[in-house]
This record gives C-alpha cells, sequence and structure tokens, in this order.
C-alpha cells in the first residue's frame, strides 16, 4: 500500500461524492495493455446493445434496461413512451393509493403491500426496500419462494394488521413462472379464507397479454402495469418491477433513476482509465485470470445494504455463469459471489479471508456518513461511526497484508440517488465483463433446465400418486410400474410421506423402505 498508487488507482466522479480505489487490486500496466482490444470491443458492443441490438439470441430480443432512466436512448418512439408512459402511470396510482382515490372493499385506505415474485422481481423490490424504504408510508412483505410455511408465516403477519388492508402486488414476466403463480394461488386462498375477493386487492406487474395478463383481467384486478420483454429480472429493479413497490412506498423514483443516469453518463465514455464500470470489469478480469478463478466477497459497511450481496449474486452470477463462450467453445465461465456486512463478518468469516485459503478478492463499499443527527461518543472522543470506519479500514489493511485483494466503493450515504448509482455501475460491469471474456451476459440456459428437470420431477411424482395402494411397495417395485428412475421414485415417496399423503416402513435401506396409502 502506498500514497502513490492511491492517487494513481483511484476513479472519483467528485459531483456525486463517489469513487472507486484499485489500489489494492495490484493490477500491471501491462496485463492492461494485452487487454486492450477486449476493452475497446466491450465498449463496441456496449453502443451496439444501446442502440437495440438483438443481445438475447435465444430469446431474439433486445436489452434496453438502459434505457429506463434515459428514454431518449430507445431506438424508436414506441420504445421511449413504453418507458415514460408506465412511469407516469404509476405515480398516478400510487399517489391515489396513498391519498385513498383508490381504497380496498371494506373502506379506510390500503396499509400495507404483499409482493409476490421470484429472482429480480423480489430481489430488486427488497434491495430498494432495505436500503432506502426505512420510512415507508406503505410497509413491504414478500412472497419470494414456493414454500408453504414461509408463506404462512407471511400471512399471520399481514392478517395482524389487515389482510383486508393489503394490497398485492404480483410481478411475473410470462405470468407462468410457478413459484410466483403459486404464491398467487395461495394469497388468494387465504384473501377467500378471510371472506374477501383477491382480485380487489391485486395489481400485475407483466407482459401484455401475457397469462398472469389474462388472469388480471378476468378476476378484475385493481390495475396492471407492463413489463417489457426486453427487461431481463436481474436488471428490471429500475423498471415498473421495482418502481411500483417503490412508489407504494413513498420512495423518490426520479432521484433513483437519476442516480443510475448519472452513472450511466460517467460508464459510457470510452476513456476506459476514468470510466468506473470499465475499471471494475478489468478488476474482476485480473482477480480471476478472466477464467472465475477467485469469488467476489462483497462487504458493504452499512446495515441499509445488507442485501446488496444477494443482489448482485442473481446480477453477477445469471449474467456470467455460462457453459459456452460466443463461440459456441466450453469455457465454465462465471465469478461466485457472496457477502453480509461489516462489521458483522469480522466475526464471522473474516477470520478465513484473511488467514485461511485465498480464493477471493473483496469489495467493500464504504458509506462515509454515519448517521443524520447527533452522535454520542462511546469513548472518549469516539463514536460508533468512527468505530465503523475503524474497523473497515482496519479488515481492508488486514486483508492487504495477507496477500488478500481488495477494492473499495466509497459513496457519501446511501439515498435513492446514491442507490442508483451503485445499480447502475454493477450493471454495465456485468456488460463489460461478458464481452471481455465473450459471452452472453443476457441469457440463462442454465435457469430453464433447472425449470425443465423439476417439471420432469413433478410428473414422476404425480405418476407415483397415481400408483400407490393400501399395500405396502417398495420403491424399486414403483419405478417400474411407472417407468421412471427409483431414486426419483424414492425421493418422490419420502415428499409424501412427510406430508402425510403415505405411511412408510424403515427398512434396512432405503430400497427395502415401503410405502403405502
Amino acid at each position: 500500500m502506498s500514497w502513490q498508487s492511491y492517487n494513481q488507482s483511484l476513479v472519483r466522479y467528485p459531483q456525486y461524492g463517489f469513487s472507486l480505489d484499485l489500489s489494492l487490486m495490484d493490477i500491471e500496466p501491462a496485463y492492461v495493455a494485452a487487454l486492450q482490444p477486449k476493452i475497446a470491443k466491450a465498449f463496441a458492443d456496449m453502443e451496439a446493445v444501446e442502440s437495440g441490438a438483438i443481445a438475447n439470441p435465444d430469446e431474439g430480443r433486445m436489452v434496453g434496461h438502459y434505457w429506463l432512466r434515459n428514454a431518449s436512448l430507445a431506438p424508436t418512439e414506441a420504445l421511449r413512451h413504453a418507458v415514460t408512459d408506465p412511469i407516469a402511470d404509476l405515480k398516478h396510482f400510487a399517489e391515489k393509493i396513498h391519498t385513498g382515490g383508490i381504497t380496498p372493499p371494506s373502506g379506510g385506505n390500503f396499509q400495507q403491500v404483499l409482493l409476490i415474485g421470484i429472482g429480480g422481481s423480489a430481489l430488486g423490490p427488497q434491495l430498494v426496500s432495505e436500503a432506502i424504504g426505512q420510512n415507508a408510508r406503505l410497509p413491504l412483505y414478500f412472497f419470494d419462494n414456493t414454500d408453504p410455511a414461509g408463506m404462512d408465516t407471511v400471512i399471520a403477519r399481514l392478517a395482524k394488521s389487515g389482510l383486508e388492508r393489503t394490497l398485492v402486488l404480483v410481478i411475473s414476466k410470462s405470468g407462468g413462472t410457478a413459484e410466483t403463480r403459486n404464491g398467487m394461488l395461495e394469497a388468494k386462498a387465504a384473501y377467500e379464507s378471510a371472506g374477501l375477493d383477491f382480485g380487489r386487492h391485486a395489481v400485475a406487474v407483466t407482459g401484455i397479454g401475457s397469462k398472469l395478463d389474462q388472469y388480471a383481467v378476468a378476476h378484475h384486478f385493481i390495475a396492471r402495469f407492463p413489463m417489457e420483454d426486453w427487461i431481463g429480472g436481474r436488471t428490471s429493479v429500475l423498471s415498473t418491477v421495482g418502481l411500483v413497490p417503490a412508489a407504494l412506498q413513498g420512495i423518490d423514483i426520479d432521484e433513483l433513476l437519476a442516480g443510475a443516469a448519472a452513472m450511466d453518463v460517467e460508464t459510457r465514455k470510452q476513456d476506459a482509465d476514468k470510466n468506473a464500470a470499465m475499471q471494475l470489469a478489468i478488476a474482476w478480469h485480473s482477480a480471476t485470470n478472466g477464467k472465475g478463478e477467485k469469488d467476489m466477497v462483497v462487504l458493504p459497511y452499512k446495515d441499509s445494504l445488507v442485501l446488496f450481496s444477494k443482489y448482485l449474486q442473481q446480477l453477477v452470477m445469471e449474467s456470467l455463469g455460462k457453459a459456452r463462450d460466443l463461440d459456441g467453445k466450453p469455457v465454465s465461465q462465471g465469478i461466485a459471489v457472496y457477502g453480509n456486512k461489516g462489521s458483522t463478518d469480522q466475526h464471522a468469516y473474516v477470520q478465513q479471508l484473511r488467514d485461511g485459503v485465498n480464493n477471493f478478492f473483496a469489495t467493500f463499499i464504504e458509506v462515509r456518513k454515519g448517521r443524520h443527527g447527533h452522535s454520542i461518543e462511546v469513548d472518549p472522543g469516539t463514536t460508533t461511526a468512527d468505530y465503523l470506519q475503524g474497523f473497515f479500514r482496519g479488515t481492508r489493511k488486514a486483508l492487504a497484508e495477507s496477500g488478500r485483494k481488495s477494492l473499495t466503493i466509497s459513496i457519501p450515504e446511501v439515498t435513492p440517488f446514491q442507490l442508483g448509482l451503485l445499480i447502475a455501475l454493477f450493471e454495465r460491469t456485468v456488460s463489460f465483463y461478458a464481452s471481455l471474456v465473450n459471452i452472453n451476459a443476457y441469457h440463462q440456459p442454465g435457469v430453464e433446465a433447472g425449470k425443465k428437470a423439476a417439471g420432469a420431477f413433478l410428473e414422476t411424482l404425480n405418476k407415483v400418486r397415481g400408483h400407490l395402494t393400501a399395500s405396502a411397495k417398495t420403491a424399486g417395485e414403483l419405478a417400474t410400474e411407472t417407468d421412471a428412475d427409483a431414486e426419483d421414485v424414492y425421493h418422490c415417496l419420502t415428499h409424501l410421506s412427510a406430508n402425510g399423503e403415505v405411511q412408510i416402513s424403515i427398512g434396512a435401506t432405503p430400497a427395502e423402505d415401503s410405502f403405502q396409502l
């Protein structure tokens, strides 16, 4: 570590209070020089994406999340209206919810929101809510899984304040995503059990004409907002997906979008030395040898950013985790992301980060302002904010002394504008890095494969159900009857047993276990 290195390795946007410190990443000038042709291509690729080129050939669609914060970039007038019109509509809708222009059937005002979604349709809104929704006009609750016990817990919490005063926001582009559909049907059943009309409490964010859109019309939902096919789930937080719940919470969505737009302006510039997103992409490439050889540990030193690492897991890992490159060659690319928050992690896994296997690089996020208002002295002349800064600087230095690489992103405080800056920074970094390693950041074939496998399991499960009798049978016998894999059948049977549909008699091995109605 040296003062000279710090000054030479810092990207600053003083007008926003933002900086990126790469002085502890040890990036050799020769390494960057060798990357120059790929860097130039990455800038060109990004320009093509923002101009409306087909970026996801699997689905034949453009990628337009950059247009969301600057509609003038959209290549057609229709696309520009597809950005601006829903924002105006959702602002008006939120105002009517807040002022009583739209009310529950039982009267009064809506007091809380249940958001039903999965992946980016939940992670983005969760990040925004945790980071800048502390004083929400309508608090947000989530169904973000198909876990029935988890949904029961959320419904019980909502019921304490009144299910009849709970607005339900269902978010799914296709309406066919199983977890979201299941959550909606579970919520509908809970409303009907309470004697409530689900549709009169529900709002959909979905593709025009989708299954969910049709369902919303048939069940008389209060409102519907479009989710465009050129918005991917992991980059949807600044679309209707994230803006509808943010507006309902009373968050300043104009500032959120302005922050993203400001970062876009800086990282669209083709001077790599001053482009924070390109510098970050180069740092990832250097740290992982362009092959994902090291993980990224994200350590924000602010409680409100505790979900940032979880958000980045999807953005980075779903975008970069690819089996083949753009030429069809097997590459097994990706960067694993994990993290929680500082200084909490200094009492958890920082021990291994400093003294254990050196298989990572750290991304520190520093929030300079400790709190609004007066701080007491917990020691003479020292506040809790001083301690937080001390723990951050100390951990950073301790890791460097052990030969562990790290970078630091600094912002003045967590506001809608600053959160928009961070979101836009990582969105563009992911796109730049994908170009540097010659992969497609905008499709997710592995996710689709998992959905198909889940469907096959459910098909086997229902076959097994149809062959169960009062006479005991083993998994092997049922596998023969259903023409299925014996282990798959066994797991179907143990699932049915755990949920009270069949009785199990334990044998010496799983093969000798028997099951009957």
